[in-house]
């Protein structure tokens, strides 16, 4: 069994948004949507302050709410973990949206282009199909997809890995398979402190992250 997860290393992130960037460019996500997006947090007071920055999305929780919400069966989990959208099922409703803990769902009621008028490449990347209905990040689930058909190893090979994770260049991003226990994420899970947030509601999220080593 398969069990694709990501993790976060919090130490590492350095809040340069170049994972939101490349998940727009990879989705065609209109403005306004972020499928993946960074948090900027500070604690403390001056002159004794930190920040951290945190990446967001859909966590393709093991227990999900928006799959429990959705009266027309577009949202699924499939047995990877992987949470999926139909958009020929979805009518629209938003209930998966209120939901989600995570505020990870968006809908997009009309089309919407960065610059007013649609400029070529916006043209070749619109998707009618997107519109009015419940839209998240899906971890790249076609290039998972289609890589593993080419026997490629998601997490690995960067053609089956999802856009975010190639594209960070703080390297804080990882993605791989939670039941192998020789695999990145595990790996880094075993050798860190890590948690997944709002854990305490039960969702069982598959998204980690890194806050500090393991104990020797």
């Amino acid at each position: 069994m398969t069990r694709w997860a990501m993790v976060a290393d919090l130490r590492r992130c350095v809040g340069c948004q170049t994972c939101t960037a490349s998940c727009k460019v990879t989705n065609a996500t209109p403005p306004g949507v972020q499928w993946r997006r960074v948090i900027d947090m500070e604690f403390g007071e001056y002159p004794e302050v930190s920040r951290v920055f945190v990446p967001v999305g859909c966590q393709h929780c093991d227990d999900p709410s928006c799959v429990q919400a959705c009266p027309s069966t577009a949202t699924r989990k499939r047995a990877d973990g992987i949470v999926t959208m139909d958009y020929d099922l979805c009518i629209g409703c938003a209930y998966c949206a209120v939901a989600c803990p995570y505020q990870a769902r968006y809908r997009t009621l009309h089309p919407s282009f960065a610059y007013g008028e649609p400029i070529d490449s916006e043209m070749i990347t619109h998707k009618e199909a997107r519109l009015a209905v419940a839209t998240k990040c899906t971890f790249c689930v076609d290039r998972i997809d289609e890589g593993l058909a080419r026997g490629l190893r998601p997490g690995v090979d960067a053609e089956a890995t999802p856009a975010c994770v190639n594209a960070c260049i703080a390297k804080a991003m990882t993605f791989g398979d939670l039941e192998d226990p020789e695999s990145n994420v595990s790996t880094l899970l075993a050798e860190n402190q890590h948690f997944r947030m709002h854990e305490q509601l039960g969702n069982g999220p598959g998204f980690y992250y890194l806050w500090d080593k393991g104990a020797p």
